[in-house]
């Protein structure tokens, strides 16, 4: 069943910003194998896997305007696809539910291990190298400066940042608070360290340092 609803996905990322991309998809699924590899408790494996490749199939649209909640929106239509490819009701409520509790900025909360396992996966994709490649790459495609002097996060009164600069206090450097699973707070030190890192070579060359 994951390699037809795989098929079934595929089409949804077809014109996806790179930061949302099918390539996204791929490192959470690896993310998430690690995950329920590490856990000390039984994941149920075939519903974060069929969580992870529908968890953004509504990110383009929304990004687009033409849906207010991907994540919500999406747990719909991967209903549909999983009733397709003959994923019996049960499965179909788990999947939903993981796609629905993934999004950082809604009110669901993950309530199964395997929710929180996808929930994990994507957070730490936006952390390390590739989060910091990813949070340039989505604020090039909306439009939103790298950094302005003039508007110092702690006088930005947006949720997400004003810049890209201030996207990383605003949002990513508070993503290791929310991890649900130990493994995934692992894995998130290390990347945190390397955006940390990263935050301060760039505040040496705006200040024209080395």
């Amino acid at each position: 069943m994951l390699e037809a609803v795989r098929t079934r996905a595929r089409p949804y990322f077809e014109d996806a910003p790179p930061a949302h991309d099918w390539h996204h998809v791929q490192r959470v699924d690896t993310l998430a194998e690690t995950l329920c590899e590490r856990h000390p408790e039984p994941v149920d494996e075939r519903v974060v896997r069929l969580a992870v490749v529908l968890h953004d199939i509504g990110r383009t649209r929304e990004d687009r305007g033409e849906i207010d909640d991907h994540a919500r929106w999406g747990a719909q239509e991967a209903g549909t696809i999983l009733r397709d490819c003959g994923a019996d009701a049960e499965t179909i409520e788990c999947v939903q539910h993981c796609i629905r509790a993934h999004r950082y900025s809604n009110d669901v909360e993950p309530a199964t291990l395997a929710a929180k396992v996808v929930a994990d996966a994507d957070d730490l994709d936006a952390l390390g190298a590739v989060g910091i490649a990813r949070a340039f790459a989505h604020g090039g495609a909306i439009g939103s400066p790298i950094h302005d002097p003039a508007c110092p996060v702690g006088e930005d009164d947006t949720d997400a940042g004003a810049t890209q600069y201030n996207h990383f206090f605003k949002k990513l450097l508070e993503l290791p608070a929310r991890l649900h699973t130990d493994a995934g707070r692992d894995l998130a030190v290390d990347r945190v360290a390397f955006v940390r890192d990263f935050l301060e070579r760039f505040d040496r060359e705006v200040d024209g340092g080395r």
